[in-house]
């Protein structure tokens, strides 16, 4: 399994590959001054061809406003166009309310039931 971290001031981004995909831990706050590099690494892994799911867990992260919300749009796009799989875990109350709001539910994983996961194994 590969791993790497990269920190801006207000998010972590911890990543780790396998054969069967990736796992995109977030902590802090996704905003306009941390999802560049968040958008830069998730495109990164969606170009990978040999990845056929990446999964985001977002159960550390504190706030994501609209830029953060437009890169997971941006990423769901390409990974649809590529055949990967994108899938969102740790969705918490505010989070998910975020997205039950904006309807982006349904976009992800289908249901909601499948994002209320936490737990980053990256270490």
């Amino acid at each position: 399994m590969k791993a790497q971290r990269e920190s801006t001031d207000k998010l972590a981004i911890q990543i780790a590959e396998n054969k069967d995909g990736a796992l995109v831990c977030l902590v802090g706050s996704v905003d306009i001054d941390s999802s560049s590099a968040f958008r830069d690494q998730l495109l990164a892994l969606l170009e990978n061809r040999h990845t056929s799911m990446v999964t985001v867990n977002l159960f550390a992260v504190s706030k994501i406003d609209s830029s953060g919300i437009a890169t997971l749009i941006e990423a769901l796009k390409i990974a649809r166009a590529g055949k990967t799989e994108l899938r969102l875990q740790g969705l918490h109350d505010e989070l998910l309310r975020i997205f039950e709001f904006t309807g982006l539910v349904s976009l992800f994983n289908g249901s909601g039931n499948t994002m209320i996961q936490s737990g980053c194994e990256v270490v």
